[in-house]
């Protein structure tokens, strides 16, 4: 289990949280509570451990009562196309996330999961306890908004 869904699982509580350690922890307390608690026979072992994970990101954050976001460097031996290639890369990660940061927080994670994630906007909403209808709007809505954020932050460049 942990083979399978630690990557994928990494990324998506990375993205909430922007911490690499505070990532490891909530992932660490997550499989331990699959290892305790969740029986071989589950339905949807990743559903149940997205939501897990969220839950223990979301508790931290706010016992915390802060979040932190970081960023990695580069390796400094690359040549010169890869590493301007890799600044571009990372000033467009930059600005999606900043973009991100900017959409209300069930907006921002229905993105998160569905296209990160993989999930069916029935699954999310199964996740979040909302209606499908309503996982729908906030994707729509959120989606809009975001080109919107893009697009005015294009022009000021």
């Amino acid at each position: 289990m942990y083979e399978v869904y630690y990557r994928e699982l990494y990324l998506y509580v990375y993205s909430i949280c922007g911490n690499k350690n505070m990532t490891e922890d909530v992932l660490q307390e997550t499989f331990l509570k699959a290892l305790l608690a969740l029986k071989d026979s589950h339905t949807n072992m990743r559903a149940w451990l997205y939501l897990t994970a969220r839950n223990f990101c979301y508790n931290l954050l706010t016992r915390e009562k802060r979040l932190v976001y970081g960023e990695e460097t580069g390796r400094a031996d690359e040549g010169a196309e890869d590493l301007l290639e890799q600044i571009l890369k990372k000033e467009q990660s930059r600005r999606l996330q900043s973009a991100l940061d900017r959409l209300s927080k069930p907006q921002r994670e229905v993105l998160m999961l569905q296209y990160f994630g993989g999930f069916r906007q029935r699954e999310i909403a199964a996740m979040m306890q909302l209606t499908p209808a309503n996982v729908r709007v906030l994707a729509h809505r959120a989606k809009k908004e975001l080109k919107s954020i893009l697009e005015v932050r294009e022009d000021d460049l």
